[in-house]
């Protein structure tokens, strides 16, 4: 538990895996002095309510927002700007605004214009999850050691951006701070073209006439195992995500092209020590994300490991 609340009201939009995981991590280090949520559909809010992990589930988003010091959309990106126009006319002044998307440009080109002069406007991307979705998927731990960008408009005010780099350091993530734009870049490489060819390779897997559904589960590999985790992701939000992301995205995907076709060439012209040599450079990042903690090299091979976060 930390000494004193940061926020005295903390207004979640928004109650799945991010928002849940949120909620769950600031009441137990003692964040917030209040949390109000609010979610779409009755069936969420009603779920919530009976979880008993905020201190109020409301039904509407300016309902959510009245009084509160930190404000974070835990929605599509899609949805970010219509809602923050709904909501601007009620913020407190003062208030921190924020969200959790994938992509920070659309956000900040969408929200900002409805923004009031006197709130504090600080995207934010924790870089973190599970193919999980809905009020149930979240937990405390979600954010450890993973990182949360926060991309600031030029101009904001350098104390709440440093506030809500507190707030996500104290639920355990690491806080960097770029631009919208090259935000997006990095994130098309690391995150967005390894979903969109994660959802290729599933779909042509499904489309194969002369491998059936059953052989493709049966025998499937760690590393098609590793794909259909990944393409199990929410298909709103991705959609979302390469919709609003897509030049970014589209250049990565003609690097990536050109890359393919480099090791297309070298299969046909029985080229190993390309292949061995391209391979090798691959290996040597994989060792590096695990050296900086990124991940772990303990093999798993789908099976349930005994620090599997248990949901409340």
């Amino acid at each position: 538990m930390t000494t004193a609340p940061l926020f005295q009201r903390v207004a979640l939009i928004g109650f799945g895996l991010i928002g849940g995981s949120i909620a769950r991590a600031a009441r137990a280090k003692g964040l917030a002095s209040e949390i109000v949520t609010t979610a779409r559909s009755p069936k969420t809010r009603a779920r919530v309510a009976e979880l008993g992990i905020v201190d109020r589930v409301v039904e509407t988003n300016v309902e959510a927002v009245k009084d509160a010091d930190l404000v974070i959309l835990c929605i599509p990106v899609g949805a970010c700007g219509p809602v923050a126009k709904e909501i601007a006319p009620y913020l407190k002044p003062g208030a921190i605004i924020s969200d959790v998307g994938s992509v920070k440009g659309a956000v900040v080109r969408d929200m900002a214009p409805h923004l009031p002069a006197g709130v504090h406007f600080v995207p934010a991307h924790p870089v973190a999850g599970t193919e999980h979705s809905g009020p149930d998927s979240g937990f405390p731990e979600l954010f450890i050691n993973r990182w949360c960008i926060l991309t600031p408009p030029e101009g904001t005010d350098a104390a709440a951006v440093d506030k809500l780099r507190a707030f996500w350091t104290a639920i355990g993530a690491k806080v960097e701070t770029m631009t919208p734009d090259h935000h997006d870049l990095v994130l098309a490489i690391t995150s967005h073209l390894p979903h969109l060819i994660a959802y290729t390779i599933v779909g042509t897997a499904d489309e194969l006439g002369e491998v059936t559904s059953s052989e493709v589960m049966k025998f499937s590999a760690g590393g098609f195992r590793d794909f259909t985790r990944i393409a199990a992701s929410d298909p709103t939000m991705w959609r979302d995500v390469f919709l609003n992301n897509k030049d970014a995205v589209l250049e990565m995907l003609g690097t990536f092209n050109e890359d393919l076709s480099k090791l297309t060439r070298a299969m046909r012209r029985g080229d190993g020590e390309a292949l061995f040599d391209h391979f090798t450079r691959t290996r040597a990042i994989r060792r590096g994300i695990v050296e900086i903690g990124q991940d772990s090299a303990a093999p798993d091979f789908g099976r349930l490991s005994a620090a599997t976060p248990k949901k409340p």
